[in-house]
């Protein structure tokens, strides 16, 4: 099964907010799905939010897709996976390759919960196509 980007965004929301997205900034549960994209507004601190917002994804443009199968290469590599390693595997430039891997790190000290539960789901993820 190949994963696209909703996909991946519907799984993060799973895991993360078990069905019942929540204002990060906040903790109200009391947000309106935007009809075009999978953002939320929150009706309590009027601010706008997608389950990105405070995990290692927040503000990147690399398909989610692309960052569950950086994390299954990098968590799973005997020894680690050099940068230009995977930025070939994932078809990302060697920069973001760095950044990703640098995120990733940091996500281990700081929600390796959410980590743990992405690599469960790695047999639904296939690696992106060049």
């Amino acid at each position: 099964m190949l994963w696209n980007h909703e996909e991946c965004l519907d799984y993060l929301e799973q895991i993360r907010w078990h069905g019942k997205p929540t204002c990060p900034y906040c903790g109200s549960t009391n947000g309106t799905a935007y009809k075009k994209e999978k953002r939320y507004h929150c009706n309590c601190c009027f601010t706008s939010y997608s389950v990105t917002v405070g995990t290692l994804f927040h503000k990147t443009r690399v398909d989610l897709q692309k960052w569950f199968w950086a994390i299954i290469l990098v968590t799973e590599s005997n020894g680690g996976i050099g940068v230009r390693e995977l930025a070939r595997e994932i078809s990302v430039d060697k920069n973001t390759a760095m950044n990703m891997i640098k995120r990733i790190a940091q996500a281990k000290l700081e929600d390796q919960e959410m980590l743990c539960r992405i690599l469960q789901a790695q047999h639904h993820i296939k690696p992106t196509s060049k």
